[in-house]
């Protein structure tokens, strides 16, 4: 057998190494770039409210929220991902072997 069991072709896992240091720096970019997309427009609608509503403690709600949105993407885009938990695929061996029957033990005197 090549490592899996009775025909499995579920590829064995070697190694549990993380993903790529370029990739997890992707992923982080990614969720940077959202959150300060997420910034502009709430600056803008809470422009919107007290311009067209003239409700300034709704502006000042949306404009609080979208204050820490900075702190919170670089907080964010500079912590590493957590491990993942995969299942992991390793070898099982069979209880059919070769040596697997009783041997017969020869007592030197």
């Amino acid at each position: 057998m090549s490592g899996t069991q009775h025909g499995d072709d579920t590829p064995v896992l070697i190694t549990e190494a993380q993903p790529s240091y370029d990739d997890q720096q992707a992923v982080r970019r990614r969720k940077y770039a959202i959150m300060m997309a997420c910034r502009i427009p709430c600056l803008a609608f809470a422009a919107l409210i007290y311009q067209a509503w003239g409700l300034w403690w709704l502006a000042l709600i949306v404009l609080a929220i979208s204050v820490p949105l900075p702190w919170m993407a670089v907080l964010i885009a500079n912590d590493r991902p957590p491990r993942k938990q995969e299942h992991v695929s390793r070898y099982h061996h069979s209880s059919r072997s070769i040596e697997a029957r009783e041997h017969q033990v020869i007592e030197g005197t």
